[in-house]
């Protein structure tokens, strides 16, 4: 069988303006999904110096596999997304609440993915839509990737998981048309809220300005569920997290938002 590449090594590196003991590139490999180590996905393995490829090359059948599957399914809810990557630094210590040490140090900075979102629309709906947005934020800790989830309005339409089916079923467009998108202004949703007085608050808050926000850098965010801290002496508490945008709580007006749809619908993607 033909061998597989060597990774280069300070050694073998000839650059004169690489610097092999401080370069993080020596270090970096690429990975197959189960984390093995690849050091050449550019040469599959063959029988013999001008030989036929060999199926026991898992990483060629890998790589060829996800190019045959390169079609990204659309999420049921939140399709329509956009992320941005950051770091997380905590304003004052937390140790007396949680044992994670992200959490502890000031001085700590975490890096942190976070993915903004509308709920109702497709993939390819507008940014503008009246609609609750939501907040995924994964933070990359030493001990752990940590993943927190919310909504940009404080409360939600249930209060039991075992009707979320039924409301995002009753939010989305209607079955016969498809229409209209990105948006539960239709029958089937005001149906479902007429039959639920748990959804009023929520529905007054979709009503107001805060569901059509002017930038996802001008949002406030909430975590909707209740999680239990416990710090190293064992002593637990019950916290909510919420996030405070330091630009402030801005929106646009109806009409506003109508005429942005129609000039630019990736008016938060492009922000």
């Amino acid at each position: 069988m033909q061998e597989k590449n060597k990774p280069t090594t300070p050694e073998n590196a000839k650059s004169k303006d690489l610097k092999p003991e401080t370069s993080e590139a020596l270090n970096a490999f690429n990975t197959t999904n189960t984390g093995v180590k690849i050091n050449n996905d550019q040469d599959s393995l063959k029988a013999g110096e001008r030989g036929p490829s060999l199926l026991e090359d898992f990483i060629m059948r890998e790589k060829l596999t996800h190019f045959d599957h390169e079609r990204i399914p659309e999420r049921v809810v939140h399709a329509r997304g956009t992320g941005a990557h950051g770091v997380f630094q905590v304003y004052e210590s937390l140790a007396h609440l949680t044992k994670a040490e992200f959490l502890h140090d000031p001085t700590a900075m975490t890096p942190v993915f976070v993915r903004f979102s509308t709920v109702v629309g497709s993939r390819g709906s507008s940014d503008l839509a009246r609609d609750a947005r939501g907040f995924a934020a994964k933070f990359y800790t030493n001990q752990g990737n940590f993943d927190l989830v919310g909504n940009n309005i404080p409360v939600f339409f249930i209060q039991d998981a075992m009707k979320f089916p039924d409301l995002v079923h009753a939010v989305k467009p209607e079955p016969n048309n498809e229409i209209p998108q990105a948006t539960g202004a239709h029958d089937t949703f005001w149906d479902f809220i007429s039959l639920m007085p748990e959804s009023t608050h929520m529905i007054m808050w979709l009503m107001s300005d805060r569901a059509i926000p002017r930038s996802y850098r001008m949002m406030e965010g909430f975590g909707v569920h209740t999680f239990r801290f416990v710090n190293d002496k064992g002593v637990s508490h019950f916290v909510k997290f919420h996030w405070k945008p330091l630009l402030g709580v801005h929106a646009v007006a109806w009409d506003e938002a109508q005429k942005i749809s129609g000039q630019d619908p990736d008016f938060h993607r492009r922000d």
